[in-house]
């Protein structure tokens, strides 16, 4: 026995319909079509697959759509995100965070990320490599912790 449910929904000016036929025991077919108010084809797919594997294949394809969606639709707030560091980079970050002066650990990341245009994650995590302790504003970094956190010791003393 053949069975279909359809299912439609607007989003912005595109109308996606779905439409789930069932043509036998053994499959499942997803039918999927978005177009536009003009009539215009944006999306348009199929999909064949065994009906035992629809709820399983349904709960990948929405932890697929939506962490892509999470991914496009996270701004890039930090201008030199994924950029390199190099070696100037590196010497200021450590100069700077081996300044003293007051504030806290997190008020010196958060300049530093702020100033550097990079998150204050990406802060942390390079202050390690460059000798300091990520714990400790105005403190290098010690071979035990430098152990620990799993960096080189010789090239934490900058002697590469």
């Amino acid at each position: 026995m053949t069975s279909t449910f359809h299912n439609e929904i607007t989003l912005g000016d595109i109308n996606y319909r779905l439409a789930t036929t069932v043509d036998s025991e053994e499959f499942l077919v997803l039918d999927l079509l978005g177009t536009t108010e003009s009539g215009e084809v944006v999306a348009d797919g199929r999909l064949r697959l065994p009906v035992e594997g629809g709820g399983t294949v349904g709960k990948l394809l929405t932890r697929v759509l939506s962490a892509h969606t999470r991914l496009r639709s996270r701004p890039n707030r930090h201008a030199n995100a994924n950029r390199p560091w190099t070696q100037s980079l590196d010497d200021e970050l450590r100069e700077a965070w081996l300044q003293p002066g007051g504030g806290s650990t997190l008020d010196r990341i958060d300049s530093l990320a702020k100033h550097m245009e990079r998150s204050k994650t990406a802060i942390r995590a390079r202050l390690p490599r460059v000798g300091c302790d990520p714990d400790v504003v105005g403190r290098e970094l010690s071979d035990t912790a430098a152990a620990v956190l799993g960096v080189d010791p010789p090239a934490v003393k900058g002697n590469t």
